[in-house]
């Protein structure tokens, strides 16, 4: 209690020398995130206050979250503004982007109305993946490599498989099943068409302010198919779209890709790394919700991995090479998947 009173005191004089004084600081709800949101209430209006403990003692170039809202500022991908920042107590003064997430919106428009939403979150993306590299970077540095993709596939079989599901069986089928995991990772390690992406890009990180997207916790883009993203937003854990909205979708990111220079792939190459990199995304937010179900407490993510088990079967139906890693993993979820 006492560091939590300690906080909202750093907190209250921290706004009170950039905005004037506030009253009630409000704990918001946050995703699956280690850094702590507050919206506070002064005259000058409502900011958000971002308690962020890696801003202390690392420079600009080397904060992620810096680093990031600067470059995607630049290339006008839209972004809450920064109104003030006091790097030694890890605190960030926001604008205040309101509460409604995309998915809200969504649930009650007609098709039309969510695929002019979901349109525009499209160009969005295509901004984020014509930003051109910058070797100096932080996020053109890290990427989407096997090393990263199989700590996801293993954080899968640990979180979920092990321990959300209490799967029991010999080392050799976790072998197979980490076997073909391998497989999939091989086949998205494409470096050569690697684009930036921002990692989340789903319906809870894309905010509407008076009727305008904006992108949040972008902090941890890095390099990597833009399969990947697009997955993010199209197969997202929390918001199933309607099939026919989704090819549309599909169909207009795969010309508007195009023509922004972003790639060259034919149709049938982007469907196939689309439904690798779906199933890989799909596998890693599994294994994210389990952690957070059953290591954190956090049970209001356990709705979303039946959810997110759902969409693994038309990959594999589609996609003969995903079709073992797919039925072993209906045997160790219990024929969920």
């Amino acid at each position: 209690m006492a560091v939590e009173n300690n906080l909202k005191a750093a907190i209250r004089d921290f706004v009170r020398r950039h905005a004037g004084d506030c009253g009630d600081i409000a704990a918001l709800a946050g995703d699956a995130s280690m850094r702590r949101y507050f919206r506070v209430r002064t005259g000058s209006g409502p900011y958000v206050v971002c308690f962020d403990e890696t801003l202390t003692g690392n420079p600009f170039e080397e904060h992620q979250f810096l680093v990031m809202h600067s470059l995607f500022e630049r290339h006008g991908v839209p972004v809450p503004g920064i109104a003030a920042l006091d790097r030694g107590k890890g605190l960030l003064l926001l604008e205040d982007l309101g509460d409604e997430q995309l998915g809200d919106r969504i649930s009650g428009l007609t098709n039309e109305g969510a695929e002019r939403l979901y349109r525009e979150a499209l160009d969005i993306l295509a901004r984020i993946q014509s930003i051109p590299p910058d070797t100096s970077a932080i996020p053109f540095g890290r990427a989407f490599d096997m090393d990263k993709l199989m700590f996801e596939f293993d954080f899968f079989i640990e979180h979920a498989v092990k321990n959300y599901f209490s799967f029991r069986a010999d080392e050799s089928f976790f072998r197979g099943l980490r076997g073909e995991f391998v497989k999939i990772a091989e086949s998205l390690q494409r470096p050569e068409l690697f684009v930036l992406n921002h990692r989340d890009f789903h319906s809870r990180n894309i905010m509407l302010r008076k009727g305008a997207l904006f992108v949040i916790d972008f902090q941890d883009a890095r390099m990597g198919l833009p399969q990947y993203d697009l997955a993010s937003l199209l197969r997202d854990s929390y918001l199933r779209l309607d099939e026919g909205l989704f090819e549309r979708l599909l169909d207009e990111y795969y010309t508007l890709s195009r023509e922004r220079k972003i790639h060259r792939m034919a149709r049938e190459e982007f469907d196939r790394l689309f439904d690798l990199s779906a199933f890989q995304r799909n596998v890693k937010a599994i294994g994210t919700f389990a952690y957070q179900s059953r290591v954190l407490g956090r049970r209001r993510y356990e709705p979303n991995i039946a959810a997110t088990l759902a969409y693994l079967g038309a990959y594999a139906a589609r996609q003969s090479e995903l079709s073992r890693a797919h039925a072993l993993m209906a045997e160790c979820t219990g024929g969920a998947a």
